[in-house]
């Protein structure tokens, strides 16, 4: 067909188009109206961050009718949304501590992004070599997308968009009422396990929640690029801002080569600024958070392109979402002390260990570090993930009961993930021997973390 043609041809068929009826109808739109539902289900996690993802899948992997509710937009939490994509740590002293769920989405992401592991064999002595050099990056799209797959292979129901209103527990159910964009929902279950991280649902459900006055500082994450440390001047720029240069170059000298004597990979590109008091237990709270890591990045940005050599520096990325280090914890029936957590104790009902110094950031000015001593490695009791007063509840995450100098190490996602599966684990034995978590036969418990990957103390 000529084009003079073809085009006379086109012509009239929108012009057929523009005189049909069809072009004329209009969909009538039904006001806004709130669709109600009950869903019944063995299990509710809510939250689906760095424990709730490994949470649900344990669950689903169980067997358990499991449904996730998650207020965001896609899981993972302080990995993906918070940008503190290399999670830590999962060996220690030249062995691995934690396994399980955890490992297995951390090194699916590690295998499809050709990422390269830490030689887990150095053992970090705290001066030249850190504990940090264990962490495992990842990438931080790449694992949202394994973790929602995996819950999906595993028959969770995720509910994005949505967070609980109250929780009341009667005649041995709890009943979640839950909003969302045009929808409430009446979620019945057997068992409920907080992992938002803030204690939300224990909060809701009348659980007894503890905190300092003060909390520590959130970090907004971004990165940076456009330039090269190698030609600029630090002569003329002040010293508080070589950092910020330093760590986001995309490879740092000393271990980008594979030779070299530490045999660690490249670091990522990685920046944050402090957010003083960032909270995130509301969303008036978590959103004051957001709004003042943005506006001191943008500043941080306009300062940075002043200096000689940086004027072309570019904003690579920053996260969606501050990253918060604290807010709530449970009163639980034990509480992780900082005495327990140094001197590795190991209780009858340790499911998981931890291992990370005590990092408590003091408003951005200093950070207090103790590293643990050679071969001690802290552990997690299944009764630190249970409220006192509590049936068929239990938490995992930052949110545990411990003491704050405890919970400054507990609350890395490593350590995360293995109480995380634990606490599932618990849950669903709870189901079928009908007995709260608390009651559930701990032999038969570490045997299934065991079979699900999971390596758990003295077991």
């Amino acid at each position: 067909m000529k084009r003079r043609k073809m085009i006379s041809t086109m012509g009239a068929i929108s012009l057929g188009l523009a005189s049909s009826p069809l072009s004329k109808a209009e969909v009538v739109k039904k006001p806004y109206k709130i669709t109600e539902k009950t869903i019944e289900t063995d299990i509710l996690i809510v939250g689906g961050g760095t424990a709730g993802v490994v949470a649900a899948i344990q669950a689903g992997r169980a067997g358990a009718k499991t449904t996730l509710v998650e207020s965001g937009s896609q899981l993972g939490g302080t990995t993906t949304t918070g940008g503190v994509s290399f999670p830590g740590i999962f060996h220690a002293w030249g062995k691995q501590v934690i396994g399980g769920i955890g490992w297995e989405l951390v090194m699916e992401a590690v295998s499809l992004n050709d990422d390269i592991l830490p030689n887990f064999s150095i053992i970090p002595n705290n001066t030249t070599i850190r504990h940090w050099r264990h962490q495992v990056t990842v990438n931080p799209a790449l694992y949202a997308l394994i973790a929602e797959e995996k819950c999906v292979e595993a028959g969770v129901n995720i509910h994005y968009y949505e967070t609980p209103t109250s929780i009341e527990f009667k005649d041995g159910k709890w009943f979640v009422k839950t909003v969302g964009k045009g929808l409430s929902n009446e979620i019945i279950c057997d068992q409920i396990i907080d992992c938002t991280g803030n204690a939300t649902a224990a909060s809701i459900a009348g659980f007894k929640l503890l905190r300092e006055e003060d909390t520590q500082p959130g970090s907004f994450v971004f990165r940076i690029g456009g330039y090269d440390l190698e030609k600029l001047d630090l002569s003329k720029i002040p010293k508080e801002y070589h950092s910020r240069l330093k760590q986001n170059m995309l490879i740092n000298s000393d271990v980008k080569v594979e030779s070299s004597v530490n045999n660690f990979p490249p670091t990522s590109p990685y920046n944050y600024v402090y957010v003083h008091g960032a909270d995130s237990s509301t969303s008036e709270l978590h959103t004051k958070a957001n709004l003042e890591g943005r506006a001191s990045l943008l500043q941080l940005i306009r300062k940075l392109r002043t200096f000689p050599g940086c004027e072309k520096i570019k904003l690579l990325d920053a996260r969606p979402e501050t990253a918060i280090r604290e807010t709530y914890r449970i009163d639980g029936l034990y509480k992780i002390t900082h005495n327990d957590y140094v001197t590795g104790k190991v209780f009858e009902d340790s499911l998981s260990y931890s291992f990370y110094p005590i990092d408590l950031h003091r408003n951005g000015k200093s950070i207090y570090q103790e590293f643990l001593k050679e071969d001690v490695v802290a552990t997690i009791p299944l009764r630190a993930l249970i409220p006192k007063n509590s049936q068929n509840f239990l938490v995992a995450g930052r949110c545990l009961s411990s003491d704050r100098l405890a919970n400054s190490a507990l609350r890395v996602q490593a350590s995360c993930m293995g109480m995380a599966q634990a606490a599932a684990a618990a849950a669903v034995l709870a189901i079928k021997h009908k007995v709260t978590p608390a009651n559930v036969p701990l032999p038969e418990l570490k045997n299934m973390l065991k079979e699900h990957g999971g390596i758990v103390p003295n077991a």
